[in-house]
């Protein structure tokens, strides 16, 4: 979650800087929402069981395809890092996410539009990020000094990876807000950090590990870092594989910083036919593009399809998008006084076929292992038919909730609430 007072820009947006290129004209293809739902339903792989199978492999390819999973503290249900991943892998196990960031290594943590799980092979995209921070802490940072950051370097190689709660002799100070520490470390480990100079190597809850970066992966030396074209290059495949139909505001989603040189790909892309510019119903004057095969890709079915998303997950998290995609502008209400809320704290929109069909404030009752409906509010009149369909599911993310490590995701489903 963002915190008071946070204006950190995207890592991604502190290196843009294109030359203009001279638009290109090609006759748009034009869709109908419908159309455009399905695409992006497929792209994020909720148009199908188990997309993905199962297992470490599994979890490793969703992120891969997906680009980053997103990580946030709220708990009143799972987290939504975890609840995004058993959305597309139905047999998911925390462990095997645990087991990729600490064993495999296959994947990191960095930010993206917010903190959150990036396939390894994408770390040098990363790379003028960080070094970006190591020229400019940003005012976030700007109270660590040098001197800490190689003194943290030195405690690290000498002790090994740490988290907040083994370092133990900081001189403790006031909280500047609510999320902060008391502890002047972990200020220290956070600009470590985004400048990569550690990596977080294993998480207990919320509760970070840090290591040195090339400790941790092994590393002679860190991936060289990609060229801006070559980060613009991978935004934008990025959000192609992940959305299917893509805009500019979709693609550079919290970083218009990036806009111009993405768009310079794009026309360069647009020119080599690799694009098609599409006309999207409902749109206007919001350009959107595909490519090619996307567009003549037979798709399947949507009937009998249910997911409770999170408010996280990516096909959620773009309001605007999802406005103009399924007509449904999602409200995020756990810091909206009790007395004001609509849908409630943490509410969850449903998806049946390409509807979003209602939105379940959830929470779960930990000591007693079941789900407890808060609210529930139907956003389609004739979706109450659905409900059958809709309980069997929560039947099963009940099960998700709860499971254990040795009954996962939906083995361990229990009777709906």
């Amino acid at each position: 979650m963002k915190e008071p007072g946070w204006s950190r820009p995207s890592p991604l947006a502190l290196c843009f800087h294109f030359p203009h290129e001279a638009p290109v004209t090609r006759k748009p293809v034009a869709i109908d929402a419908a159309r455009g739902r399905a695409l992006w339903m497929a792209a994020q792989r909720l148009d199908r069981d188990a997309p993905f199978g199962e297992g470490p492999e599994a979890v490793r390819d969703a992120i891969a395809h997906l680009g980053y999973v997103q990580i946030d503290t709220i708990n009143v249900i799972e987290r939504c890092h975890h609840h995004i991943l058993y959305s597309r892998i139905p047999a998911y196990r925390r462990a095997d996410l645990a087991h990729l960031q600490s064993v495999e290594k296959s994947i990191f943590e960095y930010w993206t539009h917010a903190l959150s799980y990036v396939p390894v092979e994408d770390f040098r995209f990363f790379v003028p990020a960080m070094q970006a921070y190591r020229k400019n802490a940003s005012a976030w940072f700007g109270s660590v000094t040098p001197a800490e950051v190689r003194a943290m370097t030195r405690r690290l190689r000498d002790q090994g990876p740490l988290s907040i709660r083994d370092i133990g002799d900081d001189e403790l100070v006031e909280k500047h807000h609510p999320w902060a520490s008391r502890k002047p470390s972990k200020r220290v480990l956070q600009l470590m950090f985004y400048q990569g100079r550690v990596a977080i190597s294993a998480r207990a809850g919320m509760v970070k590990t840090y290591d040195l970066l090339d400790h941790h992966f092994g590393w002679d030396r860190p991936p060289r870092p990609a060229t801006e074209r070559q980060v613009a290059a991978y935004l934008l495949d990025r959000a192609l594989r992940s959305q299917g139909l893509v805009s500019l505001d979709s693609i550079c989603h919290l970083n218009a910083a990036a806009k111009k040189g993405v768009a310079a790909v794009i026309e360069a892309r647009v020119r080599r036919r690799q694009l098609v510019p599409v006309t999207l119903e409902g749109a206007g004057k919001l350009e959107h593009w595909a490519e090619p095969a996307a567009l003549e890709a037979a798709l399947p079915g949507l009937a009998g399809r249910v997911h409770i998303l999170s408010p996280f997950d990516p096909l959620i998290i773009q309001r605007k998008r999802l406005k103009l995609f399924f007509g449904y502008d999602h409200l995020f209400e756990a810091y909206v006084p009790a007395h004001k809320r609509r849908l409630g704290y943490f509410a969850l929109p449903v998806l049946v076929d390409d509807r979003i069909v209602a939105a379940i404030d959830l929470k779960a009752d930990r000591a007693a292992g079941r789900l407890q409906v808060q609210n529930w509010t139907w956003l389609v009149d004739a979706a109450h038919e659905d409900k059958a369909a809709i309980d069997t599911k929560l039947a099963r993310f009940e099960g998700f909730q709860f499971a254990t490590e040795d009954t996962p995701g939906e083995a361990a489903r229990t009777s709906a609430p």
